[in-house]
């Protein structure tokens, strides 16, 4: 231990560790309501190495709430709602809804940390690049969190009255503040790498790619073999910049003996490739390699004292990436209210029991999707084995399919049920989780605890979209009532809500008004020719807009709600 301690550099309301896209969106979110958090990153700059192509789910409507999702559309080959989606080996085809339930925005990660990094600094917000977080210590008496961190100058300290952990699955915060991360590790080992594949050709029609000593291999979707799990498919499907005859190619078996403490190496995913595929697949130029472990985890609790957790530090599952921007978006505004002094009681607790609840669901949906693959492509021969965890996520999701001879095909036709493929559509996206709000009848408005719909409005300044009324992340207050009913009875709250008047152009009209927080979720709505639209209301701003007020969340609200 060094003689000297660290410096103290000042006081700061909240510090967000780690600069990653989770954190860069809540340094965002903070930064819009009013806060200026410090962000410590320890790289220097944006990783120049390709990770994610893309997110999924209701991320995706969430960033056109914030006026974000036109910055990236240039770089991306999809943006919107996709009319097929892999679940595991099955291909879910959505076009037979109608409507899609899941979205997609195929876009380099680097891409997006860029967009979000730019959108902060014009929100007047920096990031402190190169410093890392190396210690954490809460007060006794609960009022700060000491931070050590080390930067290009050397040691210091900082006194916050929050820290934010968003430091990714092996999270210092999460393990310093004492938060458990209880879950499964799996033997089985994922490789993936953006290599050229000189031999290969795309067969006619593009579904498939001949492979010189192989034949041919299925383009895109998850395909098992009697040794593994393999996928390929063009960089240039979800990248638009993409070289040609660039690939991603994926592996994944069970590999007990892997050395995971090693750097990945391209002779390592070719050994893979050779295992799974049972032949060689020649790669070259390698421009991404990463090595994953089969996790399935979800902390405990999202807080401790003055310490919370989003993104991978809080959950790792298959597509964590898009549940952690959420969870940034849900508490921005609740952590900012917080140190403003301006929170009602509780705010701050229902981050855990809406964020939780969502982080369960999606651990239910990847746990079911690898228990798919280990079943087999196409349900013929012997299934492989499952997990307890993978068939409990099966039981919940169709039944005792497991007991069928044919697991796989059966659920092959359970799925041709619309309401259950939606169902397994809105799961994934994330619109599943019905945040839980305090409600005054039985039957609460179907739009309670959802991300409200980007209803299309005429207002007295002209055509809009409810999703632009969002950009400021504010509480909005949506009268659609033909009197103005509820903007002049909500005329008390008009310094906290910002109250919008507006005929509804989407027919039919869900609601007569809606009270939309600033994370774009329904806190309280009318239904349409009630006779005082706006009863409940009150109760409802002050439950969420109130200083003072507000609910208490118990355990039960911390239940998976369907």
């Amino acid at each position: 231990m060094s003689a000297h301690p660290p410096a103290r550099t000042g006081d700061a309301d909240i510090v967000i560790a780690g600069a990653g896209p989770v954190g860069l969106m809540l340094a965002i979110e903070l930064r819009l309501c009013g806060a200026d958090p410090v962000v410590l990153e320890r790289l220097p700059g944006i990783s120049e190495i390709p990770k994610g192509n893309g997110l999924v789910g209701q991320i995706v409507p969430m960033l056109d709430y914030r006026g974000l999702l036109d910055r990236l559309r240039q770089e991306a080959t999809w943006a919107g709602p996709t009319p097929r989606c892999s679940f595991g080996p099955l291909q879910l085809d959505f076009s037979r809804l109608g409507t899609s339930p899941l979205h997609i925005l195929a876009v380099p990660q680097r891409q997006l940390e860029m967009m979000l990094e730019a959108r902060l600094t014009e929100l007047g917000g920096t990031v402190r690049r190169g410093h890392e977080l190396i210690a954490l210590s809460q007060d006794q008496d609960g009022d700060a969190v000491t931070l050590d961190a080390r930067g290009p100058g050397g040691a210091y300290q900082l006194r916050a009255r929050y820290l934010v952990g968003c430091d990714g699955a092996h999270s210092l915060v999460r393990k310093q503040a004492g938060i458990s991360f209880p879950g499964i590790t799996s033997p089985e080992i994922s490789r993936i790498g953006q290599v050229r594949l000189p031999t290969v050709k795309i067969a006619r029609g593009g579904g498939e790619v001949k492979v010189p000593g192989i034949g041919r291999l299925k383009l895109t979707g998850q395909v098992r073999t009697p040794r593994g799990t393999y996928s390929l498919a063009p960089l240039a499907r979800v990248n638009k910049n993409a070289p040609a005859g660039v690939y991603i190619v994926y592996t994944s078996e069970d590999d007990p003996t892997a050395d995971l403490s090693a750097p990945m190496t391209l002779d390592e995913l070719r050994a893979s490739a050779r295992r799974v595929l049972g032949g060689d697949l020649p790669m070259t130029d390698p421009q991404r390699l990463t090595r994953l472990v089969g996790n399935s985890r979800l902390a405990d609790r999202y807080q401790s004292g003055r310490v919370l957790l989003a993104g991978d530090a809080a959950h790792v599952f298959g597509v964590s990436l898009n549940t952690g921007l959420l969870d940034a978006v849900n508490l921005g505004w609740k952590l900012a209210a917080q140190v403003q002094g301006r929170a009602p009681s509780g705010l701050l607790d229902s981050y855990h029991a809406e964020r939780h609840l969502a982080g369960q669901h999606g651990i239910l949906h990847t746990r079911a999707q690898k228990a798919l693959t280990a079943i087999g492509q196409d349900g013929t021969g012997e299934p492989g084995e499952v997990s307890q965890e993978g068939a409990e996520a099966l039981s919940e999701l169709f039944g005792d399919v497991l007991q069928h001879p044919e697991p796989l095909q059966h659920i092959r036709e359970l799925l041709r049920q619309p309401a259950l493929l939606r169902h397994i559509g809105e799961l994934i996206e994330g619109s599943d989780v019905r945040y839980p709000m305090p409600a005054d009848n039985a039957q609460p408005h179907p739009l309670l605890g959802k991300l409200a719909p980007d209803l299309q409005l005429e207002t007295r300044h002209g055509r809009t979209r409810a999703a632009e009324l969002m950009h400021a992340a504010q509480g909005i207050l949506l009268d659609l009532t033909a009197d103005s009913a509820v903007a002049e009875a909500a005329s008390d709250w008009a310094g906290l809500v910002t109250v919008v008047t507006a005929h509804c152009l989407t027919k039919p009209a869900p609601a007569a008004a809606l009270l939309i927080r600033p994370d774009g979720h329904v806190a309280w709505a009318a239904d349409p020719g009630t006779p005082d639209p706006a009863d409940g209301m009150n109760k409802a701003l002050r439950t969420w807009f109130s200083p003072g007020a507000g609910p208490e969340w118990t355990a039960n609200s911390r239940e998976r709600s369907r």
